[in-house]
């Protein structure tokens, strides 16, 4: 995967502010950043910004506009971070909040959905069980990273989350803005649709 180096326009700081920043809980930091301090901003975005790229670039498919948008979301943050209020939403959750949205805007904004060759895809890592049996070379991540993006979009973005991020229900939730309960509903139903399509193409 192509290591994702979009600008947000930070400063470089030195080891020792660095270290010091690293070692405050993360609401410190925010804090931090949202008072202008680059050198803070830049500890959340070298935090997450692995994260929100492997979420832009599967539900995206190209790894050239998953680095733009990943790009955007940073400058996003960093632009609006003085109106993030932890509330019991993470600062993770805000970032895929404003990854969503984004991603949402560039499919609604054309028709892009090119495949990517697969030697060009990332390999897809699970956290936990998968569902089905998990993929276990190109040929079967190619045919399952086209079913996927054959799913609405909500389930798409449930799928990356639970098995490319490796996050919780309760953690989908918040970011789905959605229960607990109805994130394990919809969960249900998206492994039997993914199921369903897997069968169709193996006919």
């Amino acid at each position: 995967m192509p290591e994702p180096q979009p600008s947000v326009g930070v400063n470089n700081h030195d080891e020792k502010n660095l270290s010091s920043l690293e070692s405050m809980n993360e609401d410190e930091v925010i804090a931090l950043a949202a008072r202008g301090d680059t050198e803070a901003f830049s500890v959340l975005y070298q935090r997450y910004v692995n994260r929100i790229y492997n979420y832009i670039y599967y539900r995206t498919g190209n790894p050239f506009e998953a680095e733009d948008l990943t790009s955007r979301v940073f400058h996003r943050a960093l632009n609006h971070i003085q109106r993030y209020d932890n509330r019991g939403i993470p600062f993770s959750a805000w970032l895929y909040r404003i990854a969503h949205n984004l991603v949402a805007n560039w499919h609604r904004d054309s028709n892009r959905h090119r495949e990517v060759p697969i030697e060009d895809q990332p390999r897809l890592v699970h956290h936990g069980e998968p569902p089905e049996h998990a993929v276990m070379n190109h040929q079967e991540l190619e045919r399952l990273m086209k079913v996927i993006r054959k799913l609405p979009a909500e389930r798409q973005q449930l799928l990356i989350l639970k098995f490319v991020e490796g996050l919780s229900n309760a953690e989908i939730a918040v970011i789905m803005m959605r229960s607990e309960g109805a994130i394990k509903s919809l969960y249900h139903r998206t492994l039997l649709s993914l199921r369903n399509e897997i069968e169709k193409l193996e006919e």
